[in-house]
């Protein structure tokens, strides 16, 4: 809701209003009034009556309401309010809920409540609202300060910065920094993944505070915004000014498969998915050898035994070899997880990138595109990717034994890790061979890719 009137409410005192007083401004708002048919009595809706009659009955009366159908849209309803000596007009909607805006209410009085608590706290203090911002606690006081402790016992391992790298024709490379095998411990360095916040739209049952601002979050309903992932409670002006620090809460992450990444490494505090890891260790203790490895399925059954295990015990779910002999089984738990992420390991904003490096005729330009691309990756994306093409290079060095060489994984993977960001059969089926490639090089190139 916003007010065009022009008879502003007093804000002299403004400059000395603080997060209490928006919370008794919230109390001395005007109740809803509503007024009633004169030929019908109880009946809400006026129908179609002239704007200056709507008028007449509405004056005087701080707050009062009523619905008339538009004489500019028949067929519609206008919701008519009282507020600030002049009567507001507004579009009103109704689809299973009443709604001008954003906001959904069950009933029309429910609607008129929020809008009026709205419209009194932000004209009478539009200067402090306007400047609360300027100076939040959030560092000093709120969120930040509540993860001290567990940003103490976060991960110490973390990823290395990706190096940029010249490709050459005799495939060497210009970086002087040594080759690092994926399984190998990283070098001592904090994890630093950034993660945005999961906001969502909450409805906030007795007076809440801004964890940004510090300033009473107002309104009837859906006062503000609350981070699904780690329970951050903001003013939705205010989320877009907190900085991507957010540290997931194990509490609120249900599951594992269909999980975002970068949420479950925070959550978990890994530098990759514990089931990437896990998997891959599994299938190099015991099946490297394997024929048709990752393209010969497991029991379906079995592989979803899998994913119930890792959504309800995490790291401690076994998956070993006395649990589910056929390695087909932890292979196709490993893709159906990959296949499942919400952003796949490749991003969909990446996507096109990856796609027009790959149809690069020159070799050399070829490869220089796709790491161009892989440097833009999100770190705990880029880990990922980095780890599982490192285990599949290893799968390579098998082939005589498993069949499976970086075009076959090529074929198995590409649609895996690289998803166009719009559904579409026929975009999937055309670059079904760009994916193949853009797999087979990294695994190829795994050495100088990353």
């Amino acid at each position: 809701f916003t007010s065009s009137s022009s008879n502003t409410l007093s804000t002299s005192n403004t400059e000395k209003l603080g997060f209490e007083a928006l919370y008794q401004l919230q109390q001395e708002a005007p109740r809803p009034k509503r007024i009633t048919c004169p030929q019908e009595v109880s009946k809400l809706f006026h129908g179609m009556i002239p704007r200056e009659y709507a008028d007449e009955l509405l004056a005087g009366a701080e707050g009062a309401y009523l619905i008339r159908e538009s004489q500019r849209q028949p067929g519609t309803h206008t919701l008519a309010l009282r507020f600030g000596h002049q009567t507001l007009n507004y579009r009103l909607f109704y689809d299973g809920k009443h709604f001008v805006g954003e906001k959904r209410f069950e009933s029309v009085h429910d609607l008129v409540t929020d809008a009026l608590i709205t419209l009194y706290i932000e004209t009478k203090a539009a200067e402090y609202i306007a400047k609360m911002t300027t100076n939040p606690i959030y560092e000093h006081l709120g969120y930040t300060s509540l993860l001290k402790d567990k940003m103490v016992h976060r991960l110490s391992r973390g990823r290395t910065e990706p190096r940029r790298v010249t490709f050459q024709k005799d495939d060497r490379i210009s970086s002087p920094l040594v080759r690092r095998s994926a399984l190998k411990d990283t070098p001592e360095k904090q994890c630093s993944y950034e993660k945005i916040h999961n906001f969502k739209v909450h409805t906030f049952r007795g007076p809440h505070w801004c964890e940004y601002c510090a300033n009473f979050m107002w309104g009837l309903i859906a006062q503000g915004v609350r981070c699904s992932d780690c329970g951050l409670n903001v003013h939705k002006q205010c989320s877009k000014l907190v900085p991507s620090d957010c540290q997931p809460d194990l509490r609120r992450i249900k599951k594992v498969f269909s999980c975002d990444l970068t949420t479950l490494v925070k959550a978990h505090n890994t530098t990759r998915p514990m089931v990437v890891d896990m998997c891959i260790q599994e299938i190099e203790l015991r099946g490297m050898k394997s024929e048709g490895l990752y393209r010969v399925s497991g029991f379906s059954e079995h592989i979803e035994d899998v994913r119930l295990a890792f959504d309800r015990d995490g790291e401690k779910a076994d998956i070993s070899a006395s649990a589910y002999a056929d390695i087909n089984i932890i292979a196709g738990a490993l893709k159906l997880y990959l296949r499942d992420l919400p952003i796949p390991v490749i991003t969909f904003d990446l996507y096109s990138k990856f796609i027009q490096a790959a149809k690069i005729p020159n070799a050399e330009s070829r490869l220089e595109a796709i790491h161009e691309s892989l440097l833009q990756l999100p770190p705990a994306h880029y880990e990922t990717l980095r780890y599982l093409m490192a285990h599949l290079k290893r799968v390579t060095l098998f082939e005589k034994d498993n069949l499976m060489n970086s075009e076959n994984l090529g074929i198995v993977f590409g649609p895996t890790l690289m998803q166009p960001p719009e559904l579409n059969a026929l975009t999937t089926l055309n670059d079904m061979r760009q994916q193949k490639l853009v797999v087979q090089l990294m695994i190829e190139h795994e050495d100088v890719l990353f």
